[in-house]
């Protein structure tokens, strides 16, 4: 299968990084594949048992060589040391403490397997900017050791001439601090819904709380709510689920000193503690009141299953990350519209896992209604569709990049383009694939795979980051003019599915 001949690939790719570490908790013993016993105390007996001397020569040693690689390096071994110093009985040095907390710490390389999946969006900040320039916002989807994935960033600028820069990483990756949002009745009553528990128990509970509450408000009703087990049905496994609900909803700050491109966003909730997959960037305007927030959906994968988590944020410093619902935000890839079409959020879903959908919300947290719009039918793409992020809006219409699996699981990227009223209508297909991968993008960490989350229009030039079998990413430009020229009329209709 040809490609339509309209791509530019730039020369210029981001590859993997191994030597990008962060400083992470580390317990002997839970390393293992599914947990197991901890070895703290028999650690903490071996550190207490050395001799000073042999303390301060080997926190020497550790600090000669790993202090260039972190940044603060002996206040992550004070911190590591106050999560196992109950167990240490005495009072001891500075320096055996340190031991003590760098003997429960490890590296861990955030690209140390693969980089993928990136989205570009324009950034929030454009001072200094020239007229006809852009400063861009990459975010990508960075694979370390066990398959754990996070999202990191990289800034960069399209400059007068369109030719896009992606800014150098500074060193000391950061992870965020998190810590509890805002909980909202009616998105715990959605997932109820969706697990089919939204029943009378959870109502004592829910009812109870204000619209917007916080953990404690909702641990008070659930205790109450334990105290008449006797008289409610299922209530253990309802209590068991706003725990994990709960814990779905959480904030993630970094200092605005630091650098975009250090700032870790790390798998957080118990459902994503396998990794946060596939971020879908969107600059979101509002009700015409001129305010715009960033949102990106991502999928949360806990080792056995994957949901939805929504981020928000204005200025990529604080973000917020709270779980969707509803019957479109099933499965994987929601992609949200960047403004609300006839009063409504619109997103595109694969909530069947092969056919691109389009859903309607009047709360960008539940997605209920879909339209399937696009199914497959070509030959590349006949084993399923998806999108490859948010849909861009042009004069004639919405323009989605959407992803197509074909025979040897080979992916590739193609174009369509909906109706602007009517979103559910597509109006327009590219007859083949805009990328497929060349030559030397078929090798790597899952070959045969090219892969975008997230595209831009500049100055009429669509601007396509792309995964390059999980090993690289690579950008290509085409001609918006070039690339409705090449669109056929659309061959089959939507089908309301629901």
């Amino acid at each position: 299968m040809r490609d339509m001949g309209l791509a530019t690939r730039q020369p210029n790719r981001l590859r993997l990084n191994p030597s990008r570490v962060v400083s992470r908790l580390f317990v002997p013993g839970q390393e293992l594949v599914g947990g197991s016993e901890s070895r703290a105390s028999s650690t903490v007996e071996r550190v207490l048992a050395l001799s000073e001397t042999e303390v301060e020569g080997e926190l020497a040693e550790l600090l000669t060589r790993f202090e260039h690689r972190h940044q603060n390096l002996t206040e992550v071994f004070d911190a590591h040391a106050d999560r196992v110093i109950d167990y240490v009985a005495d009072a001891v040095s500075l320096n055996r403490r340190r031991l003590l907390g760098a003997a429960f710490t490890h590296e861990y390389a955030i690209e140390g397997a693969a980089i993928c999946n990136p989205s570009l969006v324009v950034h929030p900040n454009q001072s200094g900017m020239g007229e006809d320039e852009l400063r861009v916002v990459l975010s990508y989807r960075a694979i370390g050791e066990g398959h754990r994935s996070s999202i990191v960033f990289r800034t960069g600028v399209i400059d007068a001439t369109g030719q896009l820069t992606i800014n150098d990483a500074h060193p000391f990756p950061v992870v965020a601090t998190t810590s509890s949002s805002p909980l909202r009745r009616t998105s715990f009553h959605a997932l109820l819904r969706d697990v089919g528990n939204d029943g009378e128990t959870a109502a004592t509970v829910l009812d109870s709380l204000d619209e917007t509450f916080d953990f404690s408000d909702l641990m008070a009703a659930i205790a109450k709510l334990e105290s008449q087990s006797d008289t409610r049905l299922n209530v253990s496994e309802v209590a068991r689920l706003l725990h994990l609900f709960a814990a779905s909803f959480y904030r993630a700050q970094f200092e605005d000193t630091i650098d975009l491109s250090r700032r870790v966003l790390w798998p957080t909730a118990p459902n994503e503690s396998s990794g946060m997959e596939d971020a879908r960037f969107v600059r979101f305007e509002g009700d015409g009141d001129g305010e715009v927030i960033y949102y990106a959906t991502y999928t949360a994968f806990d080792g056995l299953s994957v949901t939805q988590q929504l981020l928000e944020t204005k200025d990529f410093i604080a973000f917020v990350s709270s779980p969707l619902a509803g019957h479109a935000a099933q499965n994987k890839g929601l992609a949200i519209f960047p403004r609300k079409v006839n009063g409504q959020y619109v997103a595109l879903s694969r909530h069947d896992r092969e056919s691109n959908a389009v859903a309607f919300s009047t709360d960008v947290h539940e997605w209920e209604d879909t339209v399937t719009a696009h199914r497959p039918r070509l030959p590349w793409e006949i084993l399923q569709l998806g999108n490859c992020g948010s849909p861009i809006e042009l004069e004639e219409g919405w323009l989605v990049i959407y992803h197509g699996v074909g025979p040897m699981r080979t992916y590739g990227i193609g174009a369509l383009l909906l109706d602007h009223d009517d979103p559910s209508k597509v109006i327009a297909q590219l007859p083949r694939p805009l990328l497929i991968p060349a030559d030397d993008e078929q090798d790597g960490y899952v070959p045969n795979v090219v892969y975008s989350c997230g595209s831009l229009v500049h100055r009429g030039v669509l601007y396509m980051p792309y995964g390059i079998a999980d090993q690289s990413i690579g950008f290509a430009t085409f001609k918006v003019e070039d690339l409705l020229a090449a669109f056929e009329p659309a061959v089959e209709h939507a089908e309301v599915a629901f």
